[in-house]
C-alpha cells in the first residue's frame, strides 16, 4: 500500500508505538493491502473511498472475525488516512464515518484469589535462576498490573530500592511509578543476586533475561505465565494479560478507587478501566442477595 512504511517510521520515531502496537499496525494495513489488490488492480491512495472500506469490512465480518478485531483494523486505517491528510497526499479520509460492527462485551478473565494464593504459597516455583526468575515475573504482574510489553522493557535501573518502588514505561513513553511491596522487594533482591552470576550478565541491563544473560522477550514471558496458570486455573484463557487483568479486579473487589486502578494499568482514559467494575459488580450483587434481608 502507497506510504505505509513512511507512515510505520512516523508511528515508531515521532508517536513512540510499541513494538506490538507496530506489528497489529503493519499486518492490517497489509491484509487491507491485499484486499485491494485482489478486488481493485492498481487502485492508488487517493482513489481509496469508503466504499472500498466497507467492503473490506463486509469480507472480514463473512470470514467471521471478532467485531472488537475489525474496529481495531478501521482505528488503525483511520490513523494512517488522518496521516496521509496531514502529509497532503489524499484530500480526505474515508475512513471517517464508517459505521462499525457492533462489539460484544466480553468482560475480563481473571484468576481467582485462592488460584493466585496457591500459586505463590505453594511450590510450584524451584529454587535456581529460571525458577526464582519465573516467579518474580509472575509476581511483577500480579502485583503491579503491568503490560507484557513493559514488563520485558524493565530496567535494573527502573527498580528504586530506597522507596520500594519501580518506573514503568508505557505505551506513547509515558512513564508511572508503582508502588512495591516490602516481600516483593526482598524477591527482586535474591533474583537480582543470581541474576549477577550470570556470564556477560555485566552489558545487559534488562531485568529479565534468558539463562543466557540474553533480554528475555514477550512470547516467552507468555508462555512462562501460561504454564503456571495451567497449575491453578481451567480457564480457557492463561496470559500475562489476565494476570494484569487479576490485579484489577482483585484490587476493585477489596475496595481500591477506579481512578487509583487506571493510574496503576496506564490507561488514558477512566472509560477503559470501567469494564472491570462488570466483574466486581456481580460480587456486589451476590453479597447483597446473601445478606440483606429482604433481598
Amino acid at each position: 500500500m502507497d506510504h505505509k512504511e513512511s507512515f510505520l517510521q512516523y508511528l515508531r520515531f515521532e508517536k513512540r508505538y510499541s513494538p506490538h502496537t507496530l506489528r497489529s499496525y503493519r499486518n492490517d494495513l497489509n491484509q487491507f493491502g491485499a484486499y485491494l489488490s485482489d478486488r481493485f488492480p492498481g487502485i492508488e491512495s487517493p482513489e481509496i473511498s469508503s466504499h472500498h472500506i466497507r467492503g473490506w469490512i463486509v469480507s472480514l465480518m463473512e470470514k467471521g472475525m471478532d467485531p472488537a478485531s475489525v474496529h481495531r483494523k478501521i482505528s488503525c486505517l483511520r490513523v494512517f488516512f488522518r496521516w496521509q491528510q496531514r502529509e497532503g497526499l489524499v484530500a480526505g479520509n474515508p475512513a471517517d464515518g464508517i459505521a462499525l460492527p457492533k462489539r460484544k462485551k466480553n468482560l475480563p478473565v481473571f484468576v481467582a484469589e485462592e488460584a493466585m494464593d496457591d500459586l505463590l504459597d505453594k511450590d510450584f516455583f524451584s529454587d535456581d535462576f529460571t525458577g526464582l526468575r519465573n516467579r518474580t515475573i509472575i509476581e511483577m504482574i500480579y502485583l503491579t498490573g503491568i503490560r507484557r510489553a513493559e514488563l520485558t522493557g524493565l530496567n535494573v535501573g527502573d527498580i528504586d530500592f530506597q522507596d520500594s518502588s519501580i518506573r514503568v514505561t508505557g505505551k506513547r513513553n509515558k512513564q508511572r511509578i508503582i508502588p512495591l511491596t516490602a516481600p516483593f522487594v526482598r524477591r527482586l533482591r535474591e533474583y537480582l543476586a543470581l541474576r549477577s552470576e550470570i556470564s556477560s550478565i555485566q552489558k545487559e541491563t534488562h531485568l529479565f533475561l534468558t539463562e543466557k544473560g540474553n533480554k528475555l522477550y514477550d512470547k516467552s514471558v507468555y508462555n512462562i505465565v501460561r504454564d503456571y496458570l495451567n497449575m491453578v486455573t481451567t480457564s480457557e484463557k492463561k496470559s500475562p494479560h489476565v494476570l494484569r487483568h487479576t490485579f484489577a479486579t482483585h484490587m476493585l473487589n477489596r475496595g481500591a478507587d477506579l481512578n487509583a486502578i487506571k493510574e496503576f494499568l496506564g490507561h488514558a482514559s477512566l472509560s477503559a478501566t470501567q469494564v472491570y467494575t462488570h466483574n466486581t459488580f456481580g460480587k456486589l450483587r451476590k453479597i447483597y442477595r446473601q445478606a440483606h434481608p429482604r433481598a
